[in-house]
């Protein structure tokens, strides 16, 4: 009688009365909509403080702190983006390859990969590969000085850590995402040719022919627009969970972990929302 008589949640049962599960649906969709919100906010007052100090003639933060992170977000990262990107153009250039080698059609590869990297896999690539190398080292530094009260001293001196501490990381690796996407598609294009020429009988000369028939200005531009809002939400979202962490060292580490996943699902489900309107608006 004991066990019939036991509350359901704690011997972890699932919860099977409607009114209770619609009461937790609502209750974590309404958590969500607050994160958004409030990530909405950060970005907005982050923005907004460090215009106004621009408006006054002052520097919002020191060149010194913006090309310190340039550096670690942009030139740190071109190894391991060039690396994986090159890697990933030879195994789809071959895989491709030899199927479209059974249809007689294997010069279409060069135009294939050049589009799939150029529109789609450099900037996805390259946000997930910052996502968790710099977005993950943002965090955790902004979150150890959150736990050791070095935000509460920069605060004391009169200085927004917003403009401060926010505002060169998330400028650094909104600027540099764009680049490290470039350089990402341009070293798939150069496995792609390595494998046209050793497998496929590709001339580098007819390889770029092909590549430069292929592409578009449009797919350029969308590759571009797409590197820029992906450096935007992962240096925001990185910050962002770095300023709320809490409880000490352990809340150090649950913040870095969410903020890599986080990241990495947002640029996904941003770049497939992307797809789905330019698809809309701009049919091929």
């Amino acid at each position: 009688m004991a066990d019939q008589n036991r509350n359901p949640d704690s011997s972890g049962t699932i919860e099977t009365n409607p009114v209770v599960v619609v009461q937790e649906i609502g209750q974590k969709g309404r958590g969500f909509l607050r994160q958004i919100g409030s990530m909405f906010w950060f970005i907005v007052n982050t923005f907004t403080e460090t215009m106004d100090n621009m408006r006054r003639g002052r520097a919002p933060f020191r060149a010194s702190s913006f090309f310190r992170h340039t550096e670690r977000a942009g030139v740190g990262s071109v190894p391991l983006v060039a690396m994986v990107s090159f890697f990933l153009g030879l195994t789809m250039a071959l895989l491709t390859g030899y199927q479209l080698q059974r249809f007689g059609t294997e010069r279409l590869v060069p135009g294939l990969v050049a589009i799939a990297f150029t529109r789609e896999l450099g900037p996805l690539l390259t946000g997930i590969m910052l996502a968790a190398r710099i977005g993950a080292a943002f965090t955790a530094e902004l979150g150890t000085m959150k736990v050791s009260e070095e935000i509460e001293a920069i605060e004391a001196m009169g200085i927004s850590p917003l403009r401060f501490l926010v505002a060169p990381r998330i400028l650094a690796i909104f600027a540099l995402m764009p680049c490290l996407s470039v350089a990402s598609s341009v070293a798939a294009i150069a496995a792609t040719a390595l494998i046209s020429y050793a497998y496929f009988n590709i001339a580098f000369v007819y390889f770029t022919d092909l590549v430069l028939n292929a592409l578009l200005i449009r797919d350029i531009i969308t590759g571009i627009m797409k590197s820029f809002l992906f450096g935007m939400l992962i240096g925001s979202i990185a910050c962002y969970r770095g300023l709320n962490v809490r409880g000490g060292a352990a809340g150090v580490g649950n913040s870095t972990t969410s903020s890599v996943v986080t990241a990495i699902t947002t640029v996904i489900g941003f770049d497939t929302l992307f797809n789905v309107v330019y698809t809309v608006f701009f049919p091929t």
